[in-house]
């Protein structure tokens, strides 16, 4: 169950459909109605229509009339794009935060890792994309880019994570978890060389979740 105020409520609705949109839960191509996925999230229909044409605007779904909202295909092409731009942005980024980042802030994101671990070790996908998220712009963050987090909050919205439930289901999830507080120890130990190795494998795991679903 959702709650907290109408702004903040329709934004963790938003949220939680972005997130089961990038977990591959919700399948490209199929409509589902507000109503149907209210139910789902356990919300009011209201919210979710309201959270759905967000997405709309993001170009993550399409509106179809008196029906619902049809989730939008990605092509593998795209799917390529988003890793190639995300890796030439965060990369480099978070590489640098080795020398530049407060140790502090940095710990303050471990909570945030251990909840995608624990995500993977329950195979709650959607909680894992949503704490993956966090962690993530947040780390992100750091470097006092706004529109750089941004950027990166777009791409993640716009692509999807086919392979997800299979590695769920192999245990093999658990491995892109780990890398999450293997990635902060490295940070925190100023190892630059070790960050970006963290982050290149890391990434490269991202667009193996999308492989492994069309083999």
């Amino acid at each position: 169950m959702l709650g907290g105020r109408r702004s903040s409520y329709r934004e963790r609705v938003a949220d939680a459909l972005r997130a089961a949109l990038i977990a591959g839960e919700l399948l490209p191509g199929e409509v589902y109605s507000a109503p149907a996925l209210a139910a789902r999230f356990g919300v009011s229909a209201t919210p979710v229509r309201e959270a759905m044409l967000d997405l709309a605007k993001e170009g993550l779904v399409d509106a179809v009339p008196n029906k619902g909202f049809r989730v939008t295909e990605v092509s593998d092409r795209q799917l390529d794009e988003y890793t190639h731009v995300r890796a030439l942005i965060e990369i480099p980024t978070v590489v640098a935060l080795a020398t530049t980042a407060d140790p502090v802030s940095l710990e303050a994101l471990r909570p945030a890792a251990r909840e995608i671990v624990a995500a993977a070790v329950a195979g709650d996908l959607i909680a894992y994309v949503e704490a993956d998220t966090r962690f993530h712009l947040g780390l992100l963050a750091l470097a006092g880019n706004a529109h750089l987090v941004e950027v990166v909050r777009e791409l993640r919205g716009r692509a999807r994570l086919y392979g997800l439930t299979a590695l769920s289901a192999s245990g093999r999830l658990l491995a892109s978890a780990d890398e999450h507080l293997e990635l902060l120890d490295a940070l925190l130990s100023r190892d630059e060389r070790a960050v970006r190795a963290v982050m290149t494998r890391h990434l490269g795991h991202v667009r193996g979740l999308w492989a492994s679903a069309r083999e």
